[in-house]
């Protein structure tokens, strides 16, 4: 089943034995204070969405936000997508992300969370995200190329991460890498050396959506749902 398998592979990615920047830090909700919590969400939601043997298109993101996935393990699902879309009910925890409010319009215009995930599966490159001390004291999110000492320590892991995912048996066809700038680049440099796909297709990450093309949401939403049928 394939439940089984992607889930044997969320929970046991690490990143303990790389050596990463000094000052970058691990953003690890499996690890963290509501980890009891996020590990049978991230269950749940796999048994409810893939239980069973279809082949399904990979979809990549960037890595895990503070308010999205790094705190409910669930990529582009804050808590509120969580119980309002998926009918997870999430007790403790509340987070509102703007790329999740994007991602989950893409879905209904794709038919729902029943027929989206029928044919799609979502994770990020890295599947952990990382954070660094901002300018006034607090930690913020970073991207893994943000820093590209951080992009060095992480790439064969990632390498390996990306194997083992295809190895679940997913779609190689053909697969979208969600940002259309340097996660698209990484991944298809990767994609050159390793031939993990034969095809990929880019889509503009949700966040540039919300922030810079809001007028044109219908345009990218139709665009997440065609790419959600190749």
């Amino acid at each position: 089943m394939l439940a089984d398998a992607l889930l044997k592979e969320v929970f046991h990615f690490t990143l303990e034995h790389v050596q990463l920047p000094e000052g970058i830090e691990v953003l690890d909700p499996f690890r963290g204070e509501h980890a009891g919590q996020v590990h049978d969400l991230v269950t749940l939601f796999h048994r409810k969405y893939y239980s069973d043997d279809r082949p399904r298109i990979l979809m990549l993101g960037i890595n895990p936000g503070r308010f999205g996935a790094g705190t409910t393990g669930i990529c582009f699902t804050d808590t509120k997508r969580c119980e309002s879309e998926l009918g997870l009910p999430v007790k403790g925890i509340r987070t509102h992300e703007p790329s999740s409010d994007f991602f989950y319009r893409a879905v209904r215009a794709a038919g729902g969370p029943d027929a989206f995930y029928s044919r799609v599966y979502v994770q990020a490159l890295c599947p952990l995200g990382f954070t660094r001390m901002g300018p006034k004291g607090s930690q913020v999110n970073l991207n893994y190329y943000d820093d590209p000492g951080l992009q060095k320590a992480i790439t064969p892991v990632v390498t390996a991460w990306i194997s083992r995912l295809i190895g679940t048996g997913l779609r190689t066809d053909v697969m979208c890498c969600i940002g259309t700038g340097k996660n698209l680049a990484f991944l298809a440099k990767l994609n050159a050396e390793h031939l993990f796909f034969k095809r990929i297709v880019p889509l503009e990450h949700p966040r540039f959506v919300m922030q810079y093309r809001f007028k044109r949401m219908e345009e990218y939403t139709a665009k997440y749902a065609e790419a959600s049928m190749l």
